[in-house]
């Protein structure tokens, strides 16, 4: 009984011995840094918080079914302004083949215009006499004149006297004696027009006129580019409009014959023996589409000249498609403003929470949850690569500052003094605006952003990393080293910088959340990630217009909460570091 005792003593005290080797693995300082850091909740929180932002923005662009900068469209149904119309008060001149009207003369026409009458108008302009004469309402023809003399009436009896130079035959002062007595102003004779103007008592000045434009308030357009060239002429749109002022029903023209069918302010031409196709339409309504590039068809601008006519305030149009439009007219100004239904295609801007898109879309017709996942790869890029940078410059200048010391270290930390005395974000600002003015591509300018908060964040680390070594490097174990002769960079960061890492690690790991909120300020500024790519802080410069922010939550919340729990993620790796590397913690 007593021997059992005794060698279950003896197992009991191996089992306890220190040079078991489960009792070494056991005590191992890794073991127990990692038994510290998983006892602490919110350091076990704070990664679980990480790997879902990790599998959201790296995993979860990669589910997605939409781009980062796809634009989605919706349609939307609006009674909008769709054409324009306005009387024309403007006079229209078609000259002669081979003649021409100066703007000298258009202008002196218009001047003279308000005065023209039955008798006819006369000025001078380019050095030449010219004269209007009224062929109907609102439609004139405007010539050369060359005065050939006098006619005076003496009585009953007239007398025609040639100007000195000229010649008069007796044709054209039998046709003048009678046009005098009949009252008729203008005759011809052998195909030549002679004009009579009136001048003092009972005297006339005897021309001839030579026509070279007409001047009308009317518009003609045309139902097929091939007659364009045809109705444009000088002798089709005088014949047609003769016969409009006149009342006719038919007229010719270039050797052809055409119909007319007089409507309220106008008229439709047709080809003789074809009444139902027209060729033309003629109305002193001009209407456009209020729209660049948009073709109205010819029916559809007679409807609109019919509708005015008529004083309508609205009217129905039947579209090539069969389908029956309402429009409506409106007053603005001296225009008319015609309105009616219309598809829209627009950018589905600020589109409420769906099943299509989750979040909504942005002010740029984007999913805004594709968006967060693409911007958290971004910003959690830039919090790690700018964490490394500091690391990397802040170690090397922190590990040979402190390993020197002396005036190596002197001039070392003035350089780090004079860093410090840098402003951080005036800095940024300026390199943002340099970046704006040469138009610096967006994935440039995220690797520039990155290089510039690298550069200008690392002395914190420097400053730690020379602390350390300055109590480090008096130690034996770097004693041992100087004495084997191993080279001075291997002293450094073979022996002297893996004993600051742990420390390190704990800084670095709780800097993470400092560097993507500074990145999402510097976005959030207009200072960082440009469009089309995103990071979170850029998706938050959305809240910048009050509208957005009191209407729109979905669009900047879900990306605040992001940063949010990212930065306590970090935070929480972090201080469960700092309490696992604490050698005083307890066990």
């Amino acid at each position: 009984m007593s021997e059992n005792k005794a060698n279950n003593l003896n197992n009991n005290e191996e089992q306890l011995a220190l040079d078991d080797g489960r009792r070494v693995k056991v005590l191992s300082p890794g073991m127990m840094v990692f038994k510290r850091f998983i006892r602490n909740k919110l350091a076990i929180a704070g990664i679980i918080i990480l790997a879902f932002m990790f599998l959201f923005s790296f995993l979860g662009g990669v589910v997605s079914p939409y781009r980062q900068d796809q634009v989605f469209y919706k349609t939307d149904s609006a009674n909008k302004e769709y054409a324009s119309a306005v009387v024309n008060t403007e006079y229209r001149f078609v000259t002669r083949d081979g003649s021409r009207l100066s703007t000298l003369v258009r202008a002196n026409f218009s001047r003279v215009i308000k005065d023209a009458g039955e008798e006819g108008v006369s000025f001078e302009a380019d050095g030449a006499a010219w004269t209007v004469r009224k062929l109907g309402d609102s439609f004139y023809s405007i010539g050369t004149a060359q005065e050939l003399g006098t006619v005076t009436m003496l009585g009953k009896i007239a007398d025609v006297k040639p100007n000195p130079g000229m010649e008069i035959s007796d044709e054209v002062k039998a046709a003048a004696l009678q046009a005098v007595q009949s009252g008729t102003l203008e005759f011809e004779v052998d195909g030549q027009t002679y004009l009579l103007t009136k001048g003092k008592a009972k005297s006339y000045t005897l021309g001839t006129v030579a026509e070279t434009a007409i001047a009308s308030l009317l518009s003609f357009d045309t139902y097929s580019s091939e007659d364009n060239a045809l109705v444009a002429g000088f002798e089709f749109r005088r014949a047609a409009e003769l016969a409009i002022n006149e009342g006719e029903t038919a007229f010719e023209a270039a050797g052809e014959s055409f119909a007319l069918e007089h409507e309220d302010g106008g008229a439709l031409i047709y080809r003789a023996g074809d009444t139902e196709n027209p060729m033309a339409t003629v109305s002193n309504v001009i209407v456009n589409s209020v729209t660049s590039g948009v073709f109205l068809p010819m029916d559809y601008k007679a409807a609109v000249a019919d509708a005015i006519a008529d004083h309508q305030t609205a009217f129905e149009y039947v579209n090539a498609d069969g389908v029956t439009e309402r429009h409506t007219i409106r007053m603005r100004g001296n225009n008319y403003i015609i309105y009616t239904e219309q598809q829209t295609y627009l950018i589905d801007m600020y589109a409420a929470p769906s099943m299509a898109h989750p979040l909504g879309t942005d002010d740029h017709g984007m999913d805004v949850l594709t968006r967060l996942m693409y911007g958290g790869r971004i910003s959690l890029m830039v919090g790690f690569v700018v964490m490394l940078l500091e690391n990397l410059i802040g170690i090397i200048i922190g590990g040979i500052s402190g390993y020197f010391g002396g005036w190596v270290d002197t001039l070392l930390m003035r350089f780090v003094d004079l860093f410090n005395s840098i402003p951080y974000y005036p800095m940024m600002i300026i390199a943002g605006a340099i970046m704006d003015a040469f138009e610096v591509p967006p994935y440039t300018r995220i690797f520039l952003l990155m290089a510039i908060m690298g550069i200008m964040g690392w002395t914190g680390v420097a400053r730690v990393v020379r602390g350390q070594i300055l109590s480090l490097r008096e130690q034996d174990f770097m004693v041992a080293t100087e004495a084997t002769g191993i080279r001075i960079s291997r002293r450094i960061f073979r022996h002297l910088v893996p004993n600051v890492m742990p420390l390190l690690i704990v800084q670095a790991t709780m800097g993470l959340g400092s560097i993507i909120l500074t990145e999402a300020t510097l976005s959030f500024l207009g200072l960082g990630i440009k469009y089309p790519l995103a990071s979170w802080g850029s998706i938050i410069n959305a809240a910048s217009n009050i509208y957005v922010m009191t209407n729109f939550w979905y669009i900047w919340i879900p990306a605040g909460v992001l940063i949010v729990l990212t930065v306590l993620g970090f935070n929480f790796v972090g201080d469960g570091l700092r309490d696992a590397f604490d050698p005083k913690m307890k066990r």
